[in-house]
């Protein structure tokens, strides 16, 4: 490999055949500096550098601009190889000014300390990457321009060993975002000019051991935290007593004195999060002194209480109110202020407030009709949405000429992302075109036994013309209104995954709503008409009967990149495979497919199916009562030779599913250094302990079931 010293020819004869290609005519390096170089921000840093810059003397000039090199992000670039990134950093170092390592779990702290030699660096992102504490403080010695840091705080860590050289790095750190998964303040305190804090709270109530963990580890730790600057606070936990322990105590700080100039004051907990008097000191004063742009609370902060009317937002960008017990009438009165303009508004998170569309929650019922005229309100003040999330809850429509809640939301043109309930995109009334047999398969199962289906007629492809999305349907015509949507979700009310975090595997499940009976392959089919469409969640829709609309999908959906799918059909029969295998030869794009379904058999059909997805880097199945066939595994895996991330949670044997696991790390561990491989009988009692050694970046992204529309206020992190 030529050195960036030598001489490199400008003989058309020796260019690299992508350089030299060749259409209609027209040559490559023909195109303008600019296109070229808009061509080239998509080509990954390590290829950029290592390999695209060897071409041809005009690539070499082009591959050094400024604005391709003092950004460098290698997260998601699997192939990014221990001696790639230290001749990456080698050739270029001196040049980058950002660098995004997030999620780089492979390489060792051997190679991440090469860091140190971008000396020019504003912004470095390590989260995921391994480093201890004396490696960060020699990193961090050397970055004296350093203003944005991310990295992991992890089990060993001690402030003790950090520099003096590493702390006067840190006293200008303006932003930081630390993942805990050990009680620790971090280097907190070390970083005195704070402006925005990212806490993120991964810390297991007991060790591999089985030794509890407390808070009180934290005792004798420096707990000063500076936060006078502060206009950013985020703190995301993970579920268990742990977290909430350790997070009261970066709160405790900031309930003694209130940073005037915070703006956003946002905490994800799960579950219940008790007010304590320390935290409600904290909300008093932040309603006296503050002015919020994007708000976030535990439920049981704000359920039953009066803060919101009290709060003060200037032009806020994002609220999230997920399981909160929150009217429709106190979301108008207290949020939107009866109707105020809240064009600011981009994101808002409604999940689980099941009361958030009718205008009293003490006398309602899940069940119950919303009312219209509180959703029509919501969407004529948040003209400019472009994140909105009503998962989790029962959004019933009346019938009313232009009141239905697909109706009113086709007004928000500029969603981009959308999640909705099953239920909620159900025409008011029976449709007229229903083939009068589908009611016959409502009786969907309350357990997990294998029902036989009674007069059930197929349902036809969605291209017969028959079945395929209807102009009549109210779904079909909103998403006709929100052509430009790249991430949607359609999740079941009642719906839980099979795997929650940090517990044993769900064995049982709730019925599906009965509105979701009639929403099934038409609905899917409907989706076909997002072209822009990027992520796709369908879960818990219990009327698909064949699937056909998935095929419509694939066609159409050709930016399609991730998708997931859960508990389509009847829960005791896979109903939707040949549709599946159809599907999936059209993705060409799609990285990421999680699937959950009981009894699902990962065949030899299946593996060659979604052999056809040649993007495809990361698969997870999550299958009670499911089977796989071990060489179709292994076939599927020497095809697909982007595939680093393999997590297959069935019904087999712990025995075959060890077997399996060794032979695919022996088989390709080599050639892919970042193959995660995790494959785990899903009710064994030791799924837990396996699920905590799964890298972070997988287990949150596609491992776990969650919504992820609005979870997060946009941009929160570069």
């Amino acid at each position: 490999m030529a050195s960036s010293g030598e001489d490199i020819s400008n003989d058309d004869d020796d260019m690299h055949p992508a350089a030299a290609g060749m259409a209609d005519g027209v040559h490559l390096l023909g195109f303008s500096d600019e296109i070229l170089l808009h061509i080239l921000s998509h080509v990954p840093s390590t290829d950029l550098i290592l390999n695209v810059r060897r071409t041809c003397r005009k690539l070499a000039a082009l591959c050094l601009d400024k604005s391709l090199i003092h950004t460098v992000l290698l997260q998601k670039d699997y192939q990014a190889s221990e001696d790639k990134v230290r001749q990456l950093v080698k050739e270029i170092g001196r040049e980058i000014q950002q660098l995004s390592m997030a999620g780089c779990y492979w390489l060792p702290g051997s190679t991440v300390e090469h860091v140190a030699r971008c000396r020019s660096l504003v912004k470095v992102n390590l989260s995921g990457c391994h480093l201890t504490s004396l490696r960060l403080s020699k990193m961090l010695s050397a970055l004296q321009h350093l203003r944005s840091l991310a990295i992991d705080v992890s089990p060993g860590f001690d402030a003790s060993q950090l520099s003096s050289e590493c702390k006067a790095t840190l006293s200008s750190v303006r932003e930081l975002k630390q993942t805990l998964f050990t009680p620790s303040y971090g280097v907190v305190p070390c970083c005195t000019s704070l402006e925005k804090l990212l806490l993120y709270f991964e810390i297991l109530d007991r060790t591999r051991e089985g030794a509890i963990l407390s808070g009180q580890l934290m005792v004798g730790q420096s707990n000063v935290p500076h936060y006078q600057n502060l206009r950013v606070f985020y703190a995301r936990l993970a579920p268990g007593y742990i977290n909430q322990e350790v997070v009261r105590l970066y709160l405790a700080v900031l309930s003694d004195r209130t940073p005037q100039n915070l703006h956003a004051f946002l905490i994800s907990v799960p579950g219940s999060f008790a007010e304590s008097g320390a935290t409600k000191n904290l909300l008093d004063s932040m309603a006296r002194n503050v002015a919020l742009d994007a708000l976030q609370l535990p439920k049981s902060w704000l359920n039953g209480s009066s803060l919101l009317q009290h709060m003060k937002f200037n032009n806020p960008f994002y609220f999230s109110f997920s399981r909160c017990t929150l009217s429709g009438g106190h979301l108008i009165q207290q949020v939107i202020n009866g109707g105020k303009d809240l064009r600011s508004l981009a994101s808002l998170n409604l999940s689980g407030c099941v009361h958030c569309l009718s205008p009293d929650s003490l006398l309602r019922k899940a069940e119950d009709d919303i009312d219209s005229s509180i959703l029509e309100t919501l969407v004529a003040s948040c003209c400019n949405l472009r994140h909105l999330n009503l998962s989790a809850a029962h959004h019933h429509s009346s019938e009313g000429l232009g009141r239905h809640l697909c109706q009113l939301l086709a007004r928000l043109r500029h969603l981009r992302s959308l999640s909705l309930p099953v239920c909620s995109v159900a025409d008011s009334a029976p449709r007229a075109d229903r083939a009068p047999a589908q009611p016959a398969m409502h009786a969907v199962p309350r357990g997990f036994g294998k029902k036989v289906r009674v007069g059930v007629q197929s349902c036809p492809s969605p291209f017969s013309g028959q079945a395929g999305p209807q102009p009549s349907s109210v779904f079909w015509s909103l998403l006709k209104n929100l052509p430009f949507l790249e991430h949607l979700e359609l999740i079941g009310s009642n719906f839980s995954s099979a795997m929650p975090r940090n517990e044993p595997a769900i064995r049982n499940s709730l019925p599906p709503c009965s509105r979701a009976q009639s929403v099934g392959d038409s609905e899917v089919a409907a989706i076909g008409q997002l072209a822009f469409l990027r992520h796709l969640t369908l879960a818990q829709l219990p009327s698909v009967l064949t699937g056909s609309g998935l095929v419509s999908i694939g066609l159409q959906c050709q930016q399609l990149r991730s998708l997931s799918l859960a508990n389509l059909g009847m829960m005791g029969k896979v109903v939707y495979m040949p549709a599946l295998s159809d599907m999936l030869k059209h993705c060409k794009r799609l990285r990421d497919l999680r699937l959950e379904q009981p009894y699902f058999s990962a065949n030899a059909q299946f593996f060659q199916a979604l052999s056809q997805c040649p993007s495809l880097q990361r698969l997870c199945l999550v299958s009670r009562s499911g089977t796989l066939q071990p060489d179709a595994v292994l076939a599927f895996m020497a095809r697909c030779l982007h595939v680093v991330m393999c997590h297959l949670f069935t019904g087999e044997s712990l025995a075959t599913c060890k077997s399996l696991q060794q032979s695919l790390l022996r088989s390709f561990q080599a050639e892919r250094p970042a193959l995660n491989v995790v494959i785990f009988p899903l009710l064994h009692e030791g799924l837990t302990d396996v699920i905590r050694d799964v890298p972070l970046v997988h287990l949150d992204e596609i491992t776990l079931f969650k919504s992820r529309v609005a979870e997060e206020p946009p941009n929160l992190w570069w």
